[in-house]
């Protein structure tokens, strides 16, 4: 056996599938959301895509679905390969960190030498060989080290709705750089200046690591979750799994893993990478994304006229005819029963507008 194929051979993938993606309503609801969606209008949930695109890299029985329990019976309909042991159904929504010491137990228990990506479900990625390249770059890497990594986007502009890394002197590994620390969102001025000084990269929220790498953090970083769960790693992967997690996994702390662990811990490495990437936070970046007429509307449906509209994203059923006059910088998003009409650079408001529909209308349509 190659040094290779034994690599490939504890090589796991984790996808995140858990969200519920309300910068997307009308057309992501509690009931079935964005990573269930043709959001990109190419006849593809995101969560397929993501599944997709790490076949190339490990056979089906290796890909584990990290989701709401609630979700299960959707992602077996969009990802019938899986077994049911490979579906890890959270009872309740409690950030990241919980989320990523579940997986690694399980994974851990299935093989102690379990390498594993964790990815969210929801990403688009337009260069998928560069993409795979960079995986499987960091993956050698946290094969032989105990490091936890996480891929950094190289910017392309003052972006103000991602997390930066700041990143510093090289490992032994070329293109693999240790992490100086990580910066929230910043206001543009600051992400210009990330920008220019050459050494941020957008925090993608990928990550790459062994199993007992990332316990071990757990065990120094955030005892509490490790301890809640730790007791289950004897039944994980057997008929007793569910029943554990159900009783003691919404117990755990509700915090990100990006606060838990990569923010504290010494071992931390990024790889800077430029492959396509956004992380499809709201209406305005699927726009960015997708093609775009000559007069930079995104049309999604079969009977749409855009007359002197301009960087519009326009969203409807098939079927349904929409006239659009005399618009700049729309949202247009008709899910049948519920219309959306909003400016684009006011789309961060959309999780809020959700908030009002509850108040006066209920749930039915969220």
């Amino acid at each position: 056996m190659t040094a290779n194929q034994h690599s490939q051979q504890h090589t796991y993938i984790a996808i995140m599938a858990g969200g519920v993606g309300s910068r997307f309503w009308p057309a992501s609801r509690e009931a079935k959301p964005k990573q269930f969606l043709d959001i990109a209008g190419n006849g593809k949930s995101l969560l397929r895509l993501t599944f997709e695109r790490f076949l190339r890299l490990v056979p089906a029985s290796h890909i584990f679905v990290v989701t709401n329990e609630g979700y299960r019976a959707l992602v077996k309909e969009h990802l019938p390969e899986l077994q049911d042991g490979q579906i890890l159904g959270e009872p309740s929504r409690n950030n990241t960190a919980p989320c990523v010491a579940y997986t690694a137990m399980k994974l851990y228990q299935l093989d102690a030498e379990a390498n594993l990506v964790i990815a969210p479900s929801d990403h688009l990625i337009q260069n998928e060989d560069i993409f795979l390249d960079n995986i499987r770059h960091c993956l050698d890497f946290t094969a032989s080290q105990e490091a936890l990594l996480t891929l950094g986007i190289s910017p392309t502009h003052p972006h103000t709705g991602y997390g930066y890394i700041e990143y510093g002197g090289q490992s032994d590994s070329p293109g693999i750089y240790a992490v100086k620390r990580f910066a929230e969102k910043p206001p543009v001025e600051q992400a210009r200046a990330y920008l220019a000084s050459g050494n941020y990269l957008w925090n993608a929220g990928i990550f790459i690591w062994r199993a007992s790498t990332i316990l071990e953090a757990f065990r120094r970083y955030a005892a509490d979750i490790y301890e809640q769960l730790s007791p289950g790693m004897s039944v994980m992967n057997s008929a007793g799994e569910q029943d554990f997690i159900n009783a003691h996994y919404p117990a755990t702390r509700s915090i990100s893993i990006d606060y838990a662990i990569m923010e504290q811990a010494d071992n931390v490495y990024t790889l800077p990478a430029q492959f396509g990437w956004s992380d499809l936070g709201a209406w305005a970046s699927l726009h960015e994304e997708v093609d775009k007429d000559a007069e930079g509307n995104a049309l999604q449906g079969d009977q749409i006229l855009a007359y002197d509209t301009h960087n519009c994203l326009i969203r409807a059923p098939k079927g349904k005819m929409v006239v659009a006059g005399g618009l700049d910088d729309f949202i247009i998003v008709d899910e049948g029963d519920v219309l959306l009409i909003f400016p684009k650079s006011r789309e961060q408001e959309i999780k809020q507008v959700g908030a009002l529909v509850r108040e006066r209308f209920g749930t039915d349509r969220l």
